[in-house]
């Protein structure tokens, strides 16, 4: 290992075991030991947040934290603070003392974003002090949008411990599409990766397979890579899990200890690519634990038609939708995600994606430029099989990741797929007022992967206030300079700064991690102010 890698030895082992390569070199700088100034926005605005820690036995569990609004503050970017009041019923009531080890995720159901951090903990007089060890952000992929809400009147009622899961509590969980699992694990040596981690799970109902009252296999479906709660596991098996009953604010928390199914075969496995097999220590069940409750519209699906398919590069296909019903399509901000769900042959459910929207707002039909994925299941599925006059179910789009002021300059810069939503951002800020100067940045590998090149094209020739390059890492002998891409080479920071779009300006960053992240940290250490970068990774 590396000093400065952000990985520790059990999530090295796990993504080398997964096959996915040198992860810690596709990442520099995304995983932070400081909040972004969105991500602070983001935690503040929250009314609840996931934690797990160790209980003084030891045994880690996972709990749900929640607060009157604006119950979490962040007196600076290495800091949160949570005014808050545990319940002595709560599994880490006991546990978050100073110096604890704890990990916490901030996540919104509505607009299906989520943040990750880990930390230590102290207590200060009537908050709780988080101070940050590692930070990074996730992407919605198995999120189920939900709207919160608060009940006038709340008292917890009862809390029950078993050594097993009761018939009840065995139904409950397979009627879950959401759970959240704590891991941790401490390093000899005192590395940034050392503590806790709280980390999301989802799928449809039933997706957490319950094999008897004290065995649970949770799939692991492909994500970022980075294999925090499986490299935990393979350094310290035990784990926290805890499920939330939207309905009636109840929490079903579990501890035991894991281990991992590295390849699992025969039928159910609905593109599982590794199971986390968790024996049940203990069983904490509390109901109306929460204030809070959430809703979710079943009718606020909708199905959607194909109408088109445009092939825009060598791994890029666009797919256009539009009502299959005589209501109109509700409309979106440009920079916004569409959730839609896919019924693939050989799944045992429908597959959950989300897509950024690549078509003008104010349209009477949805577009989605989605990349071809080797092992991909729903992007294979569209590509390959998908036909026109196909039907999907679709919820609202979704996303915070829209222009974020009125006239400022605005540098819209990406990389490979990264293009999508910054082609509807720049149909609408085009079209806008001509006073805001506009610079559309993209960076391809070469003229055969560059998807909407002629789009944008026609955009920067039709409005004067836009401005296009294009960077080409390894032109094709074919791709012509000056004419099909403008500088050989990757986007970097300079590149950006050399527009000299001034003081004003904000940048929106979309593509890799290490893209978004090595462009995010460059702009800052020129000066320009967290406040004004706007980020979304893939």
């Amino acid at each position: 290992m590396k000093p400065d890698n952000p990985f520790h030895a059990g999530e090295i082992e796990a993504q080398q075991r997964a096959g996915v390569g040198d992860v810690a070199s596709k990442v520099a700088g995304f995983i932070r030991d400081f909040m972004p100034e969105q991500h602070r926005e983001f935690h503040t605005s929250l009314p609840f947040l996931i934690v797990s820690a160790a209980a003084p036995d030891g045994r880690p569990w996972v709990t749900l934290i929640e607060g009157n609004d604006g119950f979490v503050t962040s007196p600076s970017e290495t800091r949160l603070e949570m005014h808050a009041d545990l319940s002595q019923n709560d599994p880490l009531a006991a546990a978050l003392h100073d110096g604890a080890d704890i990990g916490l995720l901030g996540i919104e159901f509505a607009t299906r974003r989520r943040n990750r951090l880990s930390g230590f903990m102290r207590w200060r007089r009537d908050r709780f002090v988080i101070d940050v060890r590692q930070t990074f952000g996730n992407c919605p992929q198995y999120i189920h949008p939900r709207e919160w809400y608060r009940t006038a009147h709340h008292t917890e009622s009862t809390a029950e411990r078993s050594p097993a899961l009761s018939p009840q509590q065995i139904e409950r969980i397979g009627a879950a599409d959401t759970m959240f699992i704590g891991t941790g694990q401490r390093d000899k040596h005192a590395l940034p990766s050392n503590g806790y981690d709280a980390s999301h799970r989802g799928g449809e109902p039933g997706f957490v397979q319950v094999v008897d009252r004290t065995h649970l296999r949770i799939p692991d479906y492909a994500g970022n890579n980075f294999f925090n709660s499986i490299g935990n596991i393979l350094r310290n098996p035990n784990v926290g899990l805890v499920f939330v009953d939207f309905t009636n604010g109840d929490l079903l928390h579990v501890t035991g200890r894991a281990t991992i199914d590295w390849a699992p075969d025969g039928p159910g496995n609905s593109g599982a690519l590794r199971f986390i097999d968790v024996e049940v220590g203990e069983v904490l069940d509390r109901r109306a634990a929460l204030s809070l409750r959430w809703s979710s519209d079943a009718n606020a699906q909708r199905d959607l038609r194909v109408t088109k398919k445009d092939r825009e590069s060598e791994q890029i296909t666009s797919v256009y939708l539009a009502p299959a019903d005589d209501r109109p399509l509700r409309d979106f901000k440009p920079g916004q995600h569409l959730p839609i769900q896919l019924d693939v042959p050989g799944q045992r459910a429908p597959v959950q994606r989300s897509y950024s929207l690549s078509g003008p707002a104010g349209s009477d039909f949805y577009r989605l430029s989605v990349k071809r994925e080797a092992r991909g299941v729903a992007s294979r599925h569209l590509h390959d099989r998908l036909q026109v006059g196909d039907i999907i179910r679709a919820h609202d789009p979704a996303g915070s990741f829209v222009v974020p002021c009125g006239r400022c300059p605005l540098v819209l810069a990406s990389a490979g797929v990264g293009v999508t939503p910054m082609m509807s951002i720049l149909l609408d800020v085009a079209r806008g007022s001509h006073e805001r100067p506009v610079w559309f940045v993209h960076g391809a590998r070469d003229g055969g992967q560059h998807a909407l090149r002629g789009e944008v094209e026609r955009v920067a020739r039709e409005y004067e206030h836009v401005q296009k390059q294009f960077f080409y890492s390894r032109p094709r002998a074919s791709d012509q300079h000056g004419i099909d891409y403008d500088v050989e080479g990757r986007v970097n920071v300079n590149s950006l700064l050399d527009l000299e779009a001034g003081p004003d300006a904000h940048y929106m960053l979309c593509g890799p991690a290490a893209f978004v992240s090595s462009l995010e940290t460059g702009l800052q250490t020129a000066g320009v102010p967290g406040s004004q970068i706007h980020f979304e990774t893939f």
